[in-house]
């Protein structure tokens, strides 16, 4: 039995500030951490007081869950004087891409927080209403020392390089046909990581590498994702749409022509316009003065080059943001447009389950606030037994967007660029 056939819990919430924290990381556990950072913003948690889980198969994972989570935050009893995004009561989450996925979609509500957001740190516990926390318990939990450093091993997965570019082929076909104008088409890595490995480890250099961007840790989920999916916070609405990518350069003049280069690419162009009228489509019900500009910036990360167009609205309606993270998901920078007709020619080119690559990961809390990135440049760690001896399965991936124009073995070189994070932090 799944908690979600369970009765929804009374819970009670309490939140203290505490004196700053450092290293919010090492206040969760090593085999199985659950983080979420940005900058100078992190959350780390340990245990779960309870899970809702809708397993593959459910037609709208994020409503399914949305609902149970409105009921359990309106009977929550909430103690938090802070009251700083993160605060109070706080649920993690990670969703499968698609609903036909045997993987399944959780949001697990801790049973600690520490956080830090701007220079102030607190910890949250959270209980069943009928049980009493003791004020002593208030404090910081223990910290758990970092073990060693680990690498982890790396081959093929499902779809090897040259059926990718079969794939990539296979779909330039469909869009000549007219049966879609873009599709994105991922390949995996598969590996192990050692027994008893810190996954934090690999958390920690994530956040150190990539530091603007999305580093998350949920439900065996590692990774560090450029691209928000949607943030709601006192009724605004934001999201990046990021689509269109090229390699950074080896020195400054080729990079600075890579840049120029992809902002004038038209194959990239029209990409990028297919992604962002996803989202405002998408956003529009639910929102008033959405805006966007006219043409993307180029965002410059370690390894690449992206096109990106912020979207900036005001909440219009009662929506949460799993509401939104709904009304969202697939958008055309993962999926393709048409968002269906492109989901069903995915499941026809890849053969693997996507899991929650690509899906929602992030936060919510118990007003609906929170913050959602799109699960990129991850590996998804399988759970072993307590106790066991064997290592860690692994399954990484990345994708590229693919329309007219596009070249199989360049589409390809894109894969190799998006997983470079993920492979190196890994090793």
């Amino acid at each position: 039995m799944t908690h979600d056939t369970l009765p929804l819990p009374r819970l009670r919430v309490v939140t203290r500030e505490i004196d700053p924290v450092e290293d919010v990381l090492s206040y969760t556990p090593s085999y199985a951490p659950a983080f979420w950072s940005r900058r100078d913003a992190s959350l780390a948690a340990f245990g779960s007081i309870h899970e809702l889980r809708a397993a593959g198969g459910v037609e709208s994972p994020a409503r399914f869950v949305a609902e149970r989570w409105r009921a359990i935050a309106a009977a929550a009893e909430i103690d938090d004087p802070v009251g700083l995004p993160g605060t109070g009561l706080i649920a993690l989450g990670s969703f499968a891409f698609d609903p036909r996925s045997t993987k399944t979609s959780t949001l697990t509500v801790p049973w600690i927080v520490v956080g830090r957001r701007g220079g102030r740190s607190w910890v949250t516990r959270i209980s069943h209403a009928d049980s009493m926390v003791d004020d002593e318990l208030l404090g910081l939990p223990a910290r758990v020392p970092y073990g060693p450093h680990w690498s982890a091993t790396l081959g093929p997965g499902a779809m090897d390089p040259d059926a990718y570019q079969d794939a990539v082929r296979a779909a330039l076909g469909a869009i000549e046909r007219h049966e879609v104008d873009k599709v994105v088409l991922a390949r995996d890595l598969v590996g192990t990581a050692p027994v008893g490995a810190d996954l934090r480890r690999l958390v920690r250099s994530l956040a150190s590498g990539y530091p603007d961007c999305w580093i998350f840790a949920v439900d065996g989920l590692i990774g560090a994702s450029p691209e928000t999916l949607v943030t709601v916070s006192a009724g605004t609405v934001t999201a990046r749409v990021l689509a269109g990518t090229t390699a950074r350069g080896a020195d400054v003049d080729a990079d600075a022509a890579a840049s120029v280069a992809l902002a004038t690419s038209p194959k990239d162009q029209d990409e990028h316009r297919f992604a962002v009228q996803s989202v405002l489509s998408s956003l529009r019900p639910h929102t008033s003065a959405l805006a966007a500009a006219e043409q993307p910036f180029t965002l410059r990360l370690p390894n690449v080059w992206h096109l990106a167009t912020d979207v900036e609205g005001v909440l219009s309606d009662a929506a949460s943001s799993l509401d939104l993270l709904e009304a969202l998901h697939p958008t055309a920078a993962v999926a393709g447009t048409p968002t269906r007709d492109a989901v069903e020619l995915i499941r026809r080119l890849e053969p693997f389950d996507r899991g929650r690559y690509a899906g929602a990961v992030g936060w919510v809390d118990g007003s609906g606030d929170g913050e959602w990135a799109i699960a990129l440049r991850c590996a998804q760690f399988d759970a072993v037994p307590a106790g066991s001896r064997d290592a860690i399965p692994l399954t990484a991936y990345a994708g590229a967007g693919i329309v007219a124009g596009s070249d199989p073995e360049s589409e390809l070189l894109e894969t190799r660029v998006k997983f470079r994070p993920i492979v190196e932090a890994l090793a």
